[in-house]
């Protein structure tokens, strides 16, 4: 199954592979290779931040639905209504 860390790990190892091919001084080859961990470990950090924001960002807009739709907009509406006609009495 797809996941963003495997689809992370894909990509750096394409470009670990690419820098042990083309790069043949020792020193610039590993400078690289840190460099492309460093990436990887970001990325990584950053897709798991990512996806925990919006797991919450849905979990408390279902939260905030189920808690609207136990609101009983009649009786809201009756007490409106006495509110109104109780302050319209008053004025007269």
């Amino acid at each position: 199954m797809f996941t963003a860390e495997a689809m992370i790990d894909t990509i750096q190892g394409a470009k670990k592979t690419w820098v042990k091919t083309f790069v043949t001084n020792e020193q610039v080859a590993a400078a690289l290779n840190e460099f492309v961990d460093a990436q990887a470990d970001y990325t990584k950090k950053a897709v798991k931040v990512s996806q925990d924001t919006a797991t919450t960002l849905v979990s408390e807009s279902v939260k905030a639905y189920q808690n609207a739709s136990k609101f009983d907009y009649n009786k809201f509406g009756e007490g409106i209504m006495k509110a109104y006609n109780a302050n319209s009495y008053t004025k007269k």
